[in-house]
């Protein structure tokens, strides 16, 4: 008495684990590039105010030391340089905006000094970055 050959299962691909694993890498992902967002200025104790906003534009920033020091973007340099690259980011964008970020003990003869020499160079677009106030 002879028996029936089993029929032999063809092999299979499951999809389902390899969706959830390929979803899980997406959120991963997509969590991690939020994260990661671009500090363009150093670290410096802002002034506040009350109307002050949050802008997500992109922007030069300036940076004013306490100490009195000037960084393009964290790179320090002198105002004799900053006159330079400014004549550069107004030829190369069409649209330059400047984000200045002056401590509040720097001296307000030298945050209008940084001003006036954007306006000279031709950049209309610039803002002084602000904490939020506490009180609101």
């Amino acid at each position: 008495m002879r028996l029936p050959a089993a029929a032999k299962k063809k092999p299979r691909i499951e999809i389902i684990p390899m969706i959830d694993t390929m979803f899980f890498l997406l959120v991963f992902f997509m969590i991690a590039t939020l994260s990661m967002t671009i500090q363009q200025g150093m670290p410096v104790s802002l002034p506040t105010a009350e109307s002050s906003t949050d802008s997500l534009d992109e922007h030069v920033s300036l940076t004013l030391t306490r100490e009195g020091t000037l960084y393009y973007n964290k790179e320090a340099i002198t105002l004799q340089v900053l006159e330079k690259r400014l004549a550069h980011l107004r030829q190369t964008s069409s649209k330059p905006s400047l984000l200045i970020n002056a401590d509040e003990q720097v001296p307000h003869g030298h945050v209008i000094k940084v001003m006036d020499l954007i306006r000279l160079s031709g950049i209309t677009s610039m803002a002084i970055a602000t904490q939020p106030s506490s009180e609101s």
